[in-house]
């Protein structure tokens, strides 16, 4: 599973629960967290790892996202750091900042900060099996995956409409609706405005915001990579109109 700390349950103000941990369709899903499959050829996303020429293929190739303390523990949030580890090596070090932040009575916001530092003495890449010849797989980065209901969510930015639209798009928001609820993401930095949304409806509700779409992402020695993701969830189905004022206030907070 690539086993790594994730949000779950995660719900809404009235109670309904928006992520799933290790559904059917897909065990190595995990609630809300960071997720990448292709670390210098090492996989923290979890499940088969796509090889070119070849196609998915079942490795032992798992790292692990592993605790080793919290600079900060509130009511609202927390600050916590990380090792990514694989083959007894210690890749990346990550400290990861989350917090809640209420808007209105039926909504709040889950503000998620990650930064990671290559620790190695060389360079490394992030990949995707998009970068390993897989068209439309760029998943890798923040991942949330959201609750499976008897229909597909709603997929919407402020200009398109449908998941085929706006996989794999740039958008400074991005929104999922399903049976009584929303969750509105947005890129809270100009480098993760940058990236492009991974989004899945049909098959299974999830949506990530890609670290490599089209080309791997090289972290020098002692480099750094930071994103931040700000999610509104809220009760009920937003308007688009809705969705952009609630994300708006969220990100200027």
């Amino acid at each position: 599973l690539a086993p790594r700390p994730y949000l779950h349950p995660v719900t809404t103000l009235a109670g309904t629960a928006v992520t799933e941990v290790s559904p059917a369709d897909h065990a190595h899903h995990l609630g809300v967290g960071v997720a990448v499959p292709d670390v210098e050829g090492h996989n923290f996303w979890g499940g088969r790892t796509f090889v070119r020429d070849r196609g998915p293929a079942e490795l032992d190739n798992h790292g692990a996202q592993r605790h080793t303390g919290f600079q900060l523990r509130d009511p609202d949030g927390f600050v916590e750091e990380l090792r990514w580890v694989a083959a007894g090596t210690e890749l990346l070090r990550e400290r990861r900042t989350v917090a809640a932040t209420g808007l209105t009575d039926t909504a709040w916001a889950l503000d998620f900060t990650f930064s990671l530092t290559n620790v190695t003495a060389g360079p490394l890449t992030i990949g995707s099996p998009a970068t390993n010849g897989r068209p439309g797989a760029a998943y890798g980065g923040f991942f949330w995956r959201a609750r499976k209901e008897a229909r597909p969510p709603e997929v919407f930015t402020a200009d398109r409409e449908g998941e085929a639209e706006v996989h794999g798009t740039r958008a400074d928001w991005l929104a999922l609706t399903g049976t009584g609820w929303t969750l509105v993401f947005a890129g809270a930095t100009e480098d993760t405005r940058r990236d492009p949304w991974f989004v899945r409806a049909a098959e299974y509700p999830g949506v990530g915001s890609s670290l490599a779409s089209a080309e791997r992402l090289p972290v020098e020695p002692g480099g750094t990579v930071v994103r931040r993701v700000v999610t509104v969830v809220a009760d009920g189905g937003l308007a688009r109109d809705e969705a952009a004022a609630l994300v708006r206030t969220a990100v200027s907070q």
